[in-house]
């Protein structure tokens, strides 16, 4: 099992890159919209708080979160939005210090779990580890539409290595909630992290793979970025559906991006 302690880590840096894209804003800036749909940049911060809290409580209490969960079942098309508008209904002040807050009880609760413990989720249950590097994937996907918003640009790190761990652990997953079949064999993933070294995945000789940037495909299975934009390249039919279904999050699929210079 991973140690968690480096994830969280870095799950603690990349939630400091975005607060310090945020502190300074002003109350017009936080409703700014952002490209999620309906989502300014207030809804963004308060997705990221309440799903912390949503963390914090499977860490927690197990009990609790699986009632939380019950509510999310019972209205899958709608509790996330439902969220987020509550969050960001708050002052900006407010809704900063509790994503603050949140965050930080959730860092201590992950440094203090017992060594194998699993945690309940929306998915299968996870480890500290797991529960962090999804954390720190939601942080980074929010985080580019808080900067798209801003007009920032922000150079990648090598943080997206445990996206890309991640978008590769769940390709069964994606084709799962898409109703599909899971690919027989697994697939070989080659891609350039930021720094340039290769990040390689799945047996050398699978005749079925995926190349290219590690930052692309980081976008790709957050679903930030539509595959028509990014230079990603598939080998055999099966890693080339991947592509198109591929989601690292937990939940219903996702509608994805509109590819650039689409009509609205």
């Amino acid at each position: 099992m991973p140690e968690p302690t480096p994830v969280v880590d870095d799950l603690r840096e990349e939630s400091r890159e975005l607060d310090a894209l945020v502190a300074d804003l002003s109350p017009e800036q936080w409703s700014l919209p952002t490209p999620a749909p309906r989502w300014t940049i207030a809804h963004q911060i308060a997705h990221l708080a309440w799903t912390d809290r949503a963390a914090l409580l499977a860490v927690t209490d197990p009990d609790g979160f699986r009632a939380l969960a019950g509510q999310a079942l019972a209205a899958p098309d709608t509790f996330v939005d439902e969220g987020a508008e509550e969050g960001a209904a708050l002052p900006p002040a407010a809704l900063l210090a509790a994503w603050r807050e949140g965050r930080e009880a959730l860092d201590r609760a992950l440094r203090a779990g017992a060594p194998g413990a699993r945690f309940p989720w929306y998915g299968p249950p996870m480890s500290a580890a797991s529960m962090a590097t999804a954390r720190l994937m939601e942080t980074w996907a929010h985080g580019l539409d808080v900067a798209d918003a801003l007009g920032v640009t922000r150079a990648p790190t090598d943080r997206i290595r445990h996206i890309a761990r991640l978008g590769v652990r769940t390709r069964d997953f994606a084709h799962t909630v898409h109703g599909l079949p899971v690919p027989a064999e697994p697939f070989r993933v080659e891609l350039t992290g930021p720094a340039g070294d290769l990040w390689a995945y799945g047996p050398e000789d699978a005749p079925q793979r995926v190349t290219g940037p590690a930052l692309d495909f980081c976008l790709l299975v957050t679903q930030r970025a539509n595959r028509a934009d990014l230079a990603l390249r598939a080998q055999g039919p099966d890693a080339d559906r991947w592509l198109d279904l591929a989601q690292a999050f937990a939940g219903p699929p996702g509608t994805g991006r509109p590819p650039k210079g689409a009509a609205p």
